[in-house]
C-alpha cells in the first residue's frame, strides 16, 4: 500500500467522504475520535460504518478510533464490527502493549486490518517508539503527533514562532522516524496546521522525505498535491539510483567507487536500491 498522503476526514461530516476521496490523497482517516464532538460520536460511527459497506475505489479508507480503555473505543469496535477497514489509527498509542490490545479487541469485534499508532501523544509512549519492532501485530505504519503530548505535560507549545519544532518535539520526531523504520513499516509525517500556508507544506514535507519519512498526513483536500509531490520520487532521483546500482553492478568486488566526482560505497547502494523499491 503506497502512503505518500493520509486526509483527515471528520467522520460526521459523510458529505465531505465523496471529495476528500477525488483529492487524490493515498488514504482517508475517516476519524472518530478528536475531530468529531461527543454528542456527534453515534452518527458519525454510522456514517463511517454505512461508507466502509460500499463500493470503495481509489483511496484507501483508515478509521480513526478513540482511545484505548474508553467507553468510546468499545462504542467504535462495535459499531465497525465484522467491517475491513484499511487500517485502524489508534491515538495516544503506548508501545507493544497498546497495539496487542487493540488487535485482540478488532479480532473480537471481527475486524481484520493493521494498526497505524499515533505513537507519541502521552509521556509514558516516548519511552515505546521502540518496541514496535517485534511487536507481531501487523502494522500500517508509525506516526506522531505535536498537540497532545505538550498539553499532556503543561507546555505552552511544540512549535518556536517561526512554526519549527522545540527541542523535546523534534526528539519526539526523531524517535518515531527511527521506531517506524526499526519496525520496518512506513514513517509517516505528522500534519502541518496551517494549510492555506502551501509553500511552507512544501518546505515541510520536503523535509520530511529527506530526513527518512515515507509520508504524511493532512488535514484538507489542497494540501494532498503539494504532499503527494513531496513524497514522489522524480526522474532525476531514480535516474541516479540507476547509475549508483550499476556502477557496483560493474565493479562487484569494489567497496568504495566514483561517480559523478564523488565517492560512494555500501550505504549509497542500499539508498539507491530503497529509492528504486519505492518507485
Amino acid at each position: 500500500m503506497r502512503l505518500r498522503s493520509l486526509l483527515f476526514v471528520p467522520g460526521d461530516r459523510p458529505e465531505r467522504f465523496a471529495k476528500a476521496a477525488a483529492s487524490g490523497a493515498d488514504a482517508l482517516i475517516l476519524d472518530l475520535e478528536d475531530a468529531v464532538g461527543p454528542g456527534a460520536k453515534p452518527a458519525a460511527r454510522a456514517a463511517v460504518a454505512e461508507h466502509l459497506r460500499g463500493p470503495r475505489d481509489g483511496a484507501a479508507v483508515f478509521v480513526r478510533v478513540n482511545p484505548l480503555g474508553t467507553v468510546l473505543c468499545v462504542e467504535d469496535l462495535a459499531a465497525l464490527a465484522g467491517l475491513r477497514p484499511a487500517a485502524i489509527v489508534l491515538p495516544k498509542a503506548e508501545g507493544a502493549a497498546s497495539v496487542r490490545a487493540l488487535h485482540d479487541r478488532l479480532a473480537a469485534a471481527g475486524i481484520a486490518a493493521p494498526i497505524l499508532p499515533i505513537a507519541t501523544e502521552t509521556p509514558a509512549a516516548i519511552f515505546q517508539l521502540g518496541s514496535y519492532a517485534g511487536c507481531g501485530v501487523p502494522l500500517a505504519g508509525l506516526t506522531w503527533g505535536a498537540e497532545d503530548l505538550p498539553a499532556a505535560i503543561g507546555a505552552a507549545t511544540s512549535r518556536e514562532d517561526d512554526g519549527r519544532f522545540t527541542p523535546p518535539y523534534e526528539l519526539a520526531r526523531s524517535l518515531t522516524l527511527f521506531g517506524a523504520h526499526a519496525a520496518g513499516v512506513a514513517a509517516i509525517e505528522t500534519v502541518y496546521p496551517a494549510f492555506r500556508d502551501l509553500d511552507g507544506l512544501d518546505a515541510y514535507a520536503r523535509r520530511a522525505a529527506r530526513d527518512g519519512f515515507t509520508g504524511m498526513m493532512a488535514i484538507h483536500p489542497a494540501q494532498v498535491a503539494t504532499i503527494n509531490a513531496a513524497f514522489t520520487t522524480t526522474d532525476d532521483q531514480v535516474a541516479h539510483a540507476r547509475r549508483v546500482i550499476a556502477a557496483f553492478d560493474a565493479a562487484p568486488g569494489a567497496g568504495v567507487l566514483q561517480l559523478d566526482g564523488k565517492m560512494i560505497d555500501a550505504p549509497h547502494l542500499v539508498q539507491a536500491r530503497r529509492l528504486i523499491d519505492r518507485h
